[in-house]
């Protein structure tokens, strides 16, 4: 029987799945810490909302790590925002916003939930300095300024998570036959993310270069295709193996991206591999809206590596 909720939660999916492709997202605004600082996650992550409820202290965690609590039949860890960036503790109250992102569950204590906005990724710029604390200034990847001039920080959620519950580690993996080790070129706002795609594609063999953001990745792009006089003997295909994108970035995102890549011809027999925390079946089926020729959750190393591969043998095959 479908309710009147489910008709809503329905009909917000649709409008929101409206917005892949034109560079804007929603964002759920809430506080945490104290100091009257307004912070923002896509709203693509957020599973729900709900008020606070005592939850089971873990001995021995890493800060941060408040302990867990069983919702609806799942054990879900809690991670007190604020202890995270370095900030007082939220206490007892405040709300959990349940996230689902990089194929887990975890519930962030924060003080209080404001209200959705919706922004364009071109308002959305690198942090640059702006933020005033030293302590957890690496833990913000973004920065927009809304109409009624709130500043709002967009954190690096994963990061946070992979600080308090760990980093899964990075498998061994044997170098590529040389013959298929084209040049990888991947986008990615997060550092962390940076850093373990580097190694990964290291570890294959795979000479790289990257971009920050959308936008930075689309420029240096297009610079690597105008290197090419459009001769057969030097197309861009012959020199780029895979672009790599995610698809939350600033300035552009990864479904714009993709757009413009799928849509030049310079591209032709480029593949494009979408690397997100967005790893829910509805995500997947956005990038393929635009184009994406595999995607892989992130953080998520061995099939991030089997991807690569699988891509670039089929490459060498219809070579």
């Amino acid at each position: 029987m479908t309710t009147p909720a489910h008709t809503a939660r329905a009909e917000a999916g649709d409008e929101r799945s409206a917005l892949v492709g034109s560079n804007r997202m929603e964002l759920l605004l809430f506080q945490a810490g104290g100091g009257g600082e307004v912070y923002g996650i896509n709203v693509f992550k957020v599973r729900e909302v709900c008020e606070y409820r005592p939850v089971t202290a873990m001995p021995n965690s890493a800060p941060g790590m408040e302990g867990i609590l069983s919702l609806r039949g799942s054990i879900v860890p809690v991670i007190n925002l604020a202890a995270s960036l370095g900030l007082p503790a939220s206490g007892p109250g405040g709300k959990l916003i349940v996230t689902e992102f990089t194929s887990g569950t975890q519930a962030f204590h924060v003080d209080a939930v404001d209200r959705i906005v919706r922004v364009a990724w071109d308002a959305v710029r690198a942090p640059r300095g702006v933020m005033a604390s030293a302590s957890n200034a690496s833990l913000v990847t973004a920065i927009t300024r809304l109409e009624d001039d709130t500043l709002v920080s967009i954190l690096d959620v994963e990061q946070i998570v992979a600080g308090v519950l760990g980093e899964d580690e990075a498998p061994e993996l044997a170098a590529l036959d040389p013959g298929r080790a084209l040049p990888v070129f991947f986008a990615d706002d997060s550092p962390l993310a940076r850093k373990r795609i580097a190694q990964v594609l290291d570890q294959l063999g795979l000479p790289h270069q990257h971009a920050a953001n959308g936008l930075e990745a689309w420029q240096r792009l297009d610079a690597l295709a105008g290197q090419s006089d459009g001769s057969l003997d030097s197309p861009l295909h012959t020199r780029l193996g895979l672009v790599l994108v995610d698809a939350e970035m600033p300035e552009m995102d990864g479904y714009v991206l993709t757009r413009k890549i799928k849509g030049d011809r310079r591209f032709d027999r480029v593949p494009v591999l979408m690397h997100s925390s967005l790893s829910s079946i509805a995500n997947r089926k956005l990038g393929q809206q635009v184009g994406v020729d595999a995607y892989v959750a992130k953080f998520h190393f061995e099939e991030l590596a089997n991807a690569i591969t699988t891509m670039l043998e089929h490459r060498k095959e219809a070579a």
